[in-house]
């Protein structure tokens, strides 16, 4: 089953350089520029501020603060930084920062948590538009795996005066934010699927606890910071993921085989690292033209990047994605041979396409796990429920962001001989 698509002229955004919002978005832009000066990118004044709303003092280990003071030292270096901008980072530091404080009260309460046993996830390791995150919810559609909501992901632990609460006041501020997000930024759900706060989402933002990850470079340019990302060892990092994940696990169970799914396009260049911290995970790594991927991505920051710098770059954020998506690809064919065939799989887009259902089949035979009759109507379902497109489409022009498709794709041919000239799957 390949599932139904639905037409309608995707759309051409044309205003990358020179940004246009609603009359609502810039009401709400208008509340940020008066909230910027009470939002300091500083540390003491974050830290400060997660323990004011937790009670709490302890942030664990602090080896992340040298992590910490570098990059905010990037954003206060932005040029044309946006008070929207700030206020968001400020927002997000603070976030993160009372994650870890609820994390380590936790550990604390029930030291047991990190000696817990975490059943072999499944992992998809992607770029963003090869397939990654429909096939994360096609594998979430059968029940079976322990899986992240957005909202959980944003908000991992609850505030001591918030446990067991319903509804969940966690799931109720993402909503709001999502919908701030969404008038903001009408477009990005046609580039990435965010349906609301219960949409099955990355576990980036767990990574980004723990302040290493290449997360924070996709708001904007922060190029001493992905320096220090791409030139020191990810594990600690990895590992602190997985205390994560099995601290939520303890506070809430869930799927029917109990193993958590997984997905991040930091994972496609750190299979060494995720072999390491997960020698039991079964990874699916998805692969599409590259040139394609590129433009996309580019395309996506670039529209996203007016929230943070004014004016905005986006033939600059073109060349940046394109030299970091090609040291990306060049990274999975440097390492993909560090995942052995019996736990690894590789899946072109043009394949998964062809065969959706069979695609899950193929995935879950690899993980050992069968396709019970419920899970297989609950996965035709999803497909008819969210056929091709059902969120609008977006017309993705490489010279909208200074790129050339030819050039690119012999940049590229590396990765392309390596993952897209063999035969197809059948």
């Amino acid at each position: 089953m390949s599932g139904a698509s639905v037409s309608g002229a995707p759309v051409v955004i044309d205003d990358l350089a020179a940004p246009v919002f609603s009359e609502s978005a810039r009401d709400v832009l208008a509340l940020m520029d008066g909230a910027a000066g009470l939002c300091p990118l500083d540390s003491a004044a974050l830290h400060a501020q997660a323990t004011e709303e937790t009670g709490l003092d302890d942030f664990g280990p602090r080896d992340y603060e040298e992590r910490l003071d570098l990059l905010l030292a990037c954003y206060r270096d932005v040029p044309g930084l946006t008070a929207a901008g700030q206020v968001n980072i400020y927002a997000q530091v603070v976030q993160l920062l009372k994650n870890r404080l609820l994390l380590a009260d936790l550990l604390r309460r029930e030291p047991g948590i990190a000696d817990a046993e975490l059943a072999p996830p499944v992992v998809v390791a992607g770029l963003p538009r090869t397939g990654t995150t429909h096939l994360q919810q096609l594998l979430a559609a059968t029940g079976l795996f322990r899986t992240l909501p957005y909202w959980e992901s944003l908000e991992p632990f609850p505030l001591p005066g918030e446990a067991g609460a319903e509804p969940d006041p966690r799931r109720e501020r993402t909503a709001l934010n999502v919908a701030v997000m969404n008038d903001a930024l009408p477009h990005l759900i046609k580039m990435h699927e965010m349906a609301g706060p219960d949409h099955v989402h990355e576990e980036i933002a767990l990574l980004a606890c723990d302040f290493s990850t290449m997360y924070f470079e996709t708001f904007t340019e922060v190029p001493a910071w992905v320096e220090h990302y791409r030139t020191h060892d990810q594990a600690p990092h990895y590992r602190y993921l997985r205390l994560q994940l099995q601290a939520l696990q303890r506070l809430r169970p869930g799927g029917a085989t109990g193993r958590w799914l997984l997905k991040s396009p930091q994972h496609l260049e750190q299979l060494p690292v995720l072999a390491e911290v997960f020698p039991d995970a079964t990874v699916v790594v998805t692969h599409r033209d590259p040139a394609h991927v590129v433009t996309s991505m580019a395309t996506m920051v670039a529209y996203t990047e007016r929230m943070f710098r004014d004016p905005p770059d986006p033939f600059a954020t073109g060349r940046r994605w394109a030299d970091r998506l090609e040291s990306m690809l060049a990274a999975v064919v440097r390492d993909r041979d560090v995942l052995g065939p019996e736990r690894s799989m590789d899946l072109r887009f043009d394949d998964f396409m062809a065969d959706q259902v069979g695609a899950v089949e193929r995935v879950l035979a690899l993980a050992g796990v069968d396709l019970p009759g419920p899970a297989r109507t609950a996965v035709e379902r999803y497909l008819i429920d969210h056929p091709a497109g059902h969120l609008g489409r977006v017309d993705y022009r490489p010279e909208a962001v200074g790129l050339d498709a030819a050039e690119l794709a012999g940049r590229l041919s590396s990765y392309s001989d390596r993952f897209l000239a063999a035969p197809p799957v059948r």
